[in-house]
């Protein structure tokens, strides 16, 4: 994906992944015919899979969104800070982004499924091992997002401080 500032963009992998890791929600664009639906979730990268993964209930407006077009565009930020100026348009904003496409789809293998809430469970903590109640899997479902493409930006070095 080229970017109009190209100054802006973040192309290393490594760079990319770190702001990923400091994000704490995804969000993610559907459509459906000329109707767009947006939601923040929370979720888990998987570096070696190069997938998102997600937990949803059983059914709702994303599910049936999916349904018809799992093709999405995720979005996730952080990092924000205003840069304030002594006149009005120079104002500005720190931030990193990323911003992507891919394919969503539910995942049905338990194995994977655990995976799945692992990667999520891991994004949010420290630890990685994580003891589930098996009625966990019957109530609650987990989405993969395939990555296809896949940009960072940034604007100002708050990654810098931090990777």
């Amino acid at each position: 994906m080229k970017l109009r500032r190209r100054e802006r963009q973040v192309e290393e992998k490594s760079e990319i992944e770190a702001i990923i890791r400091q994000c704490d929600v995804c969000r993610l664009a559907f459509a459906d015919n000329n109707i767009p639906y947006i939601v923040t979730m929370n979720f888990g990268y998987s570096p070696q899979r190069q997938c998102f993964y997600f937990h949803s209930a059983c059914e709702g407006r994303k599910l049936s969104f999916m349904s018809k077009n799992n093709y999405v565009c995720f979005e996730m930020d952080t990092g924000h800070m205003i840069i304030e100026a002594e006149r009005a348009c120079d104002w500005g904003m720190e931030y990193s982004s990323i911003v992507g496409y891919g394919r969503l789809n539910t995942v049905d293998c338990n194995v994977e499924r655990k995976y799945g809430l692992d990667t999520i469970l891991s994004h949010y903590s420290d630890s990685n091992e994580f003891i589930y109640n098996e009625s966990v899997f019957v109530h609650t479902m987990v989405l993969r997002l395939d990555i296809e493409d896949i940009s960072g930006k940034r604007n100002g070095n708050m990654l810098n401080a931090t990777v």
